[in-house]
């Protein structure tokens, strides 16, 4: 007897909500849906068939208006940095500029290895309007258009041409999303004309769909060949990258640790794998990083990199180590764990820890090296403690703001910063005080970050700690660059408590022109050629227009106070301080990073900087 498949008739667009609101994950033995819910700007490319669409599933998939496409994604991607990748949000987007504003935000989220499902407009299949509104034609290729740019910041490209693709497209997408290795952005572009054809759909395409998060077990062999390298280090050292917490393996990385008692290094993404508190925290490595890492990483012998990709602000642009040091990379993704000739494990970190530990048995860094460590990283607490400290007549600095709000927070309240000179001063001045509480993207180093990304973890926050606050640190370049997201803070009830650090322009950039030799040109608002009488924008003022509650402090012991009130209130709440441009940098702890100098110049002080910088390259490795 023939069976006959039973079917629904859909729009695309409406096939696709349905799909989205039936994915599933098992996350610590309970079902939760993938999807949190998504971003979104209605424009007449996704407004009439996916916003119909939205529209009658608005309570299992909340849409959050957002001000800014571009701000979407940064908040999708903290929302899933927040989850360690294992819930995600989509973002919807016009055709024409409401889906290019959304490229740096995949660009970001590719950047990070973070899941972003952008689901974007896109012109008429038929082209029987064509060139409609916002269309960019080009006369020798009728089929490209401005979506083709994703393909360079996804991990995942389609456009549908018919309703039946996305009986693959979809589960393939949400696939990459999932996979350790490939984690990135995925793109769908949804033709006008297409969102509203009907198609008779099987029914069993929408069943509830359960997901996992595939742990790839590493090859015994990739084993054997690290615990040879391993067995024979005297002055070993560790490198935790973000890849640790993504696989939950920070219990068993603290295991390994204790157990083989081998230095711990971390890069940016890596920054709260263990407590401060842990004397086998020797601290951040690299540009950004602790006089004691890399003391420890420039005389280590065997460097075991966890989870990181291992780029330039983690190896200073590969000066960081020693010439013959050796590498054993453990990363999910091949492409990561092959770089500089390493002793590849591929493999998830957590089975892949636990199986290098289980055949090293007795193995343990020699207790000189570990003494070594250890002196190294308390030299570098008492330079903390001194450098984040007020008082003295020193001058207002993002260190001390650090050290108030370090000293004053709860210890699972999310810290949230990105771009400019903050992520640097974070990282190397802040005492993780419980693990996965730090977000400082510098994947992509994208300012405007800051306060969306901070909107997005509060959303994520807020669905399993809402009594925890999530603190914003940002510059005044950031704040002017994107900051209408405060405005969706208080729409959506998610309370951020903001610190704007006020330094008078883009001062880490005119750091770096004055460390090469260059005059301050163009980066302080009083160095602009262009700008007759240059003023402070009143922050507050702003922010306050927006709903938020605010408050400028003159001093890190006025902010102390503010943040106490911040943290009594109900909404969110933005802090202003004007910081030192010249004074109160973090100045221990860099290593060499490379930027392009002139070879020639007119300005001696340029080409002494420059033969200065390059004097460094002979420590550089090349690719070996």
């Amino acid at each position: 007897m023939t069976q006959i498949q039973k079917t629904i008739r859909l729009t695309t667009a409406q096939a696709i909500i349905k799909y989205l609101e039936n994915q599933f994950i098992n996350i610590d033995g309970i079902e939760t849906r993938i999807f949190g819910g998504g971003f979104g700007i209605f424009g007449h490319g996704n407004v009439t068939c996916l916003g119909e669409a939205l529209y009658q599933v608005q309570d299992k998939l909340p849409l959050y208006r957002g001000q800014n496409e571009q701000s979407m994604g940064f908040a999708a991607a903290a929302y899933a940095k927040y989850h360690l990748r294992e819930r995600m949000m989509f973002c919807t987007a016009s055709a024409g500029p409401g889906t290019t504003n959304l490229l740096t935000s995949a660009a970001l989220a590719h950047a990070n290895r973070l899941p972003l499902l952008l689901l974007c407009g896109d012109t008429f299949i038929t082209r029987l309007p064509d060139p409609v509104l916002q269309q960019l034609e080009h006369y020798n290729n009728p089929t490209l258009g401005v979506n083709d740019a994703f393909k360079a910041v996804t991990r995942y490209w389609d456009r549908i041409t018919h309703p039946a693709q996305i009986i693959q497209s979809l589960p393939n997408a949400i696939a990459t999303m999932l996979d350790p290795a490939d984690c990135g952005p995925a793109f769908i572009g949804l033709p006008q004309d297409v969102q509203g054809w009907a198609y008779d759909y099987p029914e069993i395409f929408f069943e509830k769909k359960i997901h996992h998060i595939r742990r790839q077990a590493p090859d015994e062999r990739e084993i054997a060949q690290a615990l040879e390298i391993l067995k024979s280090a005297e002055r070993p050292i560790i490198i935790a990258g973000g890849g640790i917490q993504y696989s939950k393996a920070t219990k068993e990385f603290a295991e390994f640790v204790e157990r083989h008692q081998i230095p711990v290094v971390e890069t940016i993404a890596g920054r709260a794998n263990l407590l401060a508190e842990n004397e086998l925290n020797i601290g951040p490595i690299g540009v950004t990083g602790s006089d004691s890492a890399n003391a420890i990483a420039k005389e280590a012998d065997v460097i075991v990199a966890i989870g990181t990709r291992l780029q330039d602000f983690t190896t200073g642009s590969w000066t960081a180590f020693s010439l013959d040091a050796k590498f054993i990379s453990i990363n999910a993704a091949r492409h990561d764990a092959l770089k500089h000739l390493s002793c590849a494990v591929v493999g998830d970190a957590k089975l892949s820890i636990s199986a290098l530990s289980s055949v090293a048995t007795d193995y343990k860094a020699p207790s000189a090296w570990l003494e070594r460590a250890k002196a190294e990283r308390a030299k570098w607490l008492d330079y903390v403690k001194v450098n984040t400290a007020s008082g003295d007549n020193k001058p207002n600095s993002y260190a001390q703001a650090i050290g108030v709000v370090n000293a004053l927070c709860d210890k699972r309240d999310r810290v949230v910063a990105a771009a400019g000179g903050l992520p640097a001063e974070v990282t190397a001045n802040w005492q993780t005080q419980d693990l996965g509480t730090v977000d400082v993207e510098f994947g992509f180093s994208c300012m405007g970050y800051e306060i969306a990304g901070g909107w997005g973890a509060r959303i994520a926050q807020s669905e399993k700690e809402p009594e925890r606050d999530t603190i914003v640190f940002t510059g005044d370049g950031s704040y002017l660059l994107m900051n209408s997201d405060i405005y969706s803070s208080l729409l959506s009830d998610k309370k951020m408590i903001i610190l704007v650090l006020d330094n008078g322009g883009f001062a880490v950039i005119n750091k770096l022109q004055n460390n090469t030799g260059n005059e301050s040109f163009n980066n302080l608002i009083k160095d602009c050629p262009t700008i007759k009488e240059p003023f402070a924008v009143d922050f507050a003022g702003h922010a306050k227009s927006m709903g938020a509650l605010t408050e400028n402090v003159e001093n890190a012991d006025e902010l102390a106070e503010a943040f106490k009130r911040a943290k009594a209130n109900d909404k969110t709440t933005v802090i202003v301080m004007n910081v030192d441009a010249y004074e109160g940098w973090t100045t221990e702890g860099h290593t060499w990073w490379e930027v392009g100098t002139p070879e020639v110049s007119e300005s001696k002080k340029v080409s002494d900087a420059h033969d200065d910088w390059e004097s460094t390259r002979a420590e550089q490795r090349k690719g070996v």
